[in-house]
């Protein structure tokens, strides 16, 4: 991996390394979501989740259609959902 692909991973890795954003690309990994039902899932308030799903989108993780007043978000790298899938499948091996 030369340097630039090595920066441009860091920065991936970075956009979601928080607890918030892992559970939001997981939810996504199933299916598309509208924003109040991340919402009511997280159990976190709207402009918290908000803040992180545009982060994300943002950085190029996740998309995002409206469809009158309501957003939908879904991955649109799917590398970045089958990465964290890998990391969390090791993790649970580990703790098991």
């Amino acid at each position: 991996m030369d340097k630039k692909a090595a920066e441009h991973v860091v920065k991936i890795l970075k956009a979601i390394a928080h607890p918030v954003r892992l559970q939001i690309v997981e939810m996504l990994r199933a299916r598309e979501m509208f924003v109040n039902d991340i919402v009511e899932v997280l159990d976190h308030k709207q402009a918290i989740t908000s803040q992180q799903l545009n982060m994300m989108k943002n950085k190029g993780i996740l998309s995002c259609r409206r469809d009158g007043v309501n957003v939908y978000y879904h991955i649109k790298d799917k590398n970045v959902a089958s990465l964290l899938h890998c990391i969390n499948d090791r993790c649970k091996r580990k703790r098991g």
